[in-house]
């Protein structure tokens, strides 16, 4: 660990302890806990305009529930995918004019030739029946390149801004390099029109080939992908050994993985701090040690006063839901909600209360809703 790591790793580490010590009453929760349900392998959900809600399993199913997170059925008509490793079935997002066209978009690990895999996005037609629906005009629209071997880091959480544009996180697929490479998509932020061609006024559109789709690069695996209520796109993504990272994704800036992290490769080799490096875009945050972000949604409701505006992160190894503050283009954590268990993806519901997957193969995981006390 580096020398600046390790001083930062002793204080979080003392704070971390002095909380822990007296939890879970020493962090006063504002919220009750009430669980709907249990699911296999979760990874996103999705509300719908008339109250129901989507959940994606990683072993390729695509739940409907109700309102109230009762189960109603299945979605037909999902791809195959890729189950493994931190693949299989993916993110979930409803097209900005879903009520007029009810078209949804969906991420996930399909495989290719000779034992390799890449995420991919398909745009489908949403067809809901009271117990469960189906999937019609199915096309993919996105696809990661090139495919790679192995099932780690693919990233593919999707997000539309006001103007409808589509955004893409996507990992570098544990293979460093790509990220910094401009003939691949890998370890990128991704903008593309909705159909899935690419904008003219992106930052490299008169590159070549898949270059133009690209909006930043020097990213390592980007699970959270959001925009603030004052339309700023922001990415938390998971460092390699210490350093995750809270991004605010810039036109056209390099982060700088895996040249520079604050952050460690797994195998002891050094990577020089972002701080050596002011060529490249540095962190808003750096986590040592890390919370191993899942996911992050930005809270604008009315239910919970003092969160408006506030980032939500999933942490799975943290067992944690992290709040981050902003002030401009500045953040910082104001404070963790020890969960006990991997947390998945949070989700902000339009009633205000927040939902949350736990993490869990073989029916484990779960989904609990977070709603004021009182």
């Amino acid at each position: 660990m580096k020398a600046s790591s390790q001083k930062l790793y002793v204080i979080l580490t003392g704070l971390t302890l002095a909380l822990l010590s007296t939890a879970p009453s020493a962090i006063e929760r504002p919220f009750e806990i009430e669980r709907l349900g249990n699911f296999d392998s979760p990874w996103a959900l999705e509300f719908l305009p008339d109250g129901r809600v989507l959940v994606s399993e990683m072993s390729g199913n695509l739940k409907l529930l109700d309102e109230d997170g009762r189960l109603l059925g299945n979605v037909s008509g999902v791809p195959e995918v890729a189950y493994g490793g931190q693949g299989g079935l993916g993110e979930i997002a409803l097209h900005p004019s879903f009520e007029r066209n009810n078209l949804v978009y969906i991420s996930f690990a399909e495989t290719g030739e000779d034992n390799t895999y890449g995420a991919a996005i398909i745009r489908a037609k949403l067809n809901l029946s009271e117990d469960g629906g189906s999937l019609s005009s199915v096309e993919t629209i996105w696809k990661q390149y090139p495919k790679v071997p192995g099932q780690g880091h693919f990233g593919h959480r999707i997000t539309f801004d006001e103007a409808g544009y589509l955004w893409i996180s996507s990992g570098e697929r544990q293979k460093f390099d790509p990220a910094q490479d401009m003939s691949s998509n890998l370890g990128k932020i991704i903008r593309l029109n909705d159909d899935g061609s690419i904008p003219v006024d992106n930052p490299f559109f008169f590159g070549e080939g898949i270059t133009r789709e690209l909006w930043s690069l020097g990213h390592r695996n980007p699970l959270g992908l959001a925009f603030d209520t004052d339309g700023r796109l922001w990415t938390v993504e998971m460092g390699p050994k210490d350093g995750d990272e809270l991004n605010l994704v810039r036109r056209g800036a390099n982060y700088g993985y895996p040249t520079v992290s604050n952050g460690d490769h797994y195998n002891g080799k050094k990577i020089p701090d972002h701080d050596t490096r002011h060529d490249f875009s540095p962190p808003t945050i750096t986590w040592t040690p890390v919370i191993s972000p899942s996911s992050m949604t930005f809270y604008a409701a009315d239910a919970f006063p003092t969160w408006k505006g506030s980032a939500f992160i999933g942490g799975l190894s943290s067992k944690a839901i992290v709040r981050v503050g902003f002030e401009g283009d500045t953040a910082r954590e104001i404070e963790r909600f020890p969960m006990g268990f991997r947390v998945r993806e949070v989700e902000a519901a339009p009633d205000g209360s927040i939902w949350v997957l736990e993490d869990g193969r073989r029916g484990d995981g779960s989904l609990i809703k977070l709603i004021p006390k009182g």
